[in-house]
């Protein structure tokens, strides 16, 4: 039986508000939404749910609060095949992120609460799944120093780093030099150049929307195109970018092979709304390839 790529993940974990409107509201508006939905989500537990949706063996690190949303999230990550044996609860409140979607794009508020609990001191009690990961999976919903902490592990024992910029902020140059991707929106990419200079710029893989990605390869800009789909909701399409990103390399893939599988995870994960219930199967996204893209 083939191995499964082992993926590690450290990061966020929120419940989810989605507001679904015709209309934005103004600065001091009060308008009636068309629906609402309550969806597990986070960074952290997206880009978890996409990678063992694609068939990855998948370990969430990462806190909930000690409530029903927490309680409720926890079960949909075992439902989901993720190891939430170092997913712990603390007393603080679960996170959430509020969304608002309008016009098939979206607005997000997140209150960190249990996330900001994930610390350097939490992450280093997590060392031995880190150092047995093919690749680690980290973003910016939790505290800078977990983040940190969990890139100094993975790069001492030889794991593959991804870090997904967002929400972006100030970083150590010495975080990125750990790091072996980067994976910026266009707007991530230049806050990065501007901190940090062109020195970053062979990590860097750039993700565009409906303009699919670039990267850097051998001092040559690379660009992958976006596949063709029925946008619903993007909520989420980043995230499950990275999931795809991180089990193609963990297979072995190219980079560029790598990029075209996250692009072709990103696209299908449009076509429902929420940011985890569209993630598609390794079945789906293998069918979705054969299909064709838009050029």
């Amino acid at each position: 039986m083939e191995r499964k790529p082992k993926i590690t993940v450290v990061g966020s974990i929120n419940m989810d508000l989605v507001t679904i409107t015709t209309q934005m509201p103004q600065m001091g508006e009060t308008l009636l939404g068309k629906q609402f939905q309550m969806n597990p989500g986070g960074k952290g537990a997206n880009q978890a749910v996409a990678a063992a949706r694609l068939g990855a063996d998948v370990r969430l690190i990462g806190c909930v609060g000690n409530d029903l949303f927490g309680q409720d999230i926890l079960q949909h990550l075992r439902n989901e095949g993720i190891d939430v044996s170092d997913v712990e609860p603390v007393t603080d409140r679960t996170a959430t992120a509020t969304i608002t979607v309008y016009n098939a794009d979206n607005s997000i508020i997140v209150v960190p609460a249990a996330n900001h609990h994930v610390t350097a001191s939490f992450v280093e009690s997590k060392r031995e799944v880190i150092a047995d990961s093919d690749v680690l999976l980290v973003q910016l919903e939790i505290l800078l120093e977990g983040v940190q902490k969990a890139v100094e592990i993975a790069k001492e024992n030889g794991v593959t780093v991804i870090l997904n910029p967002a929400p972006i902020q100030e970083l150590p140059a010495e975080l990125i030099r750990q790091v072996d991707y980067l994976t910026p929106n266009e707007h991530e990419q230049m806050v990065l150049m501007q901190q940090l200079g062109e020195d970053i710029r062979e990590k860097l893989i750039v993700t565009k929307g409906s303009q699919g990605l670039s990267f850097w390869q051998e001092g040559r800009e690379l660009n992958v195109p976006a596949y063709k789909i029925d946008v619903v909701d993007t909520t989420g399409a980043g995230d499950s970018f990275n999931g795809g990103l991180a089990v193609a390399l963990s297979q072995g893939m190219s980079l560029k092979a790598a990029c075209d599988y996250g692009n072709a995870v990103a696209a299908l994960s449009t076509t429902k709304l929420g940011a985890q219930t569209g993630m598609p199967t390794a079945e789906e996204v293998a069918q979705f390839i054969q299909g064709g893209r838009n050029q």
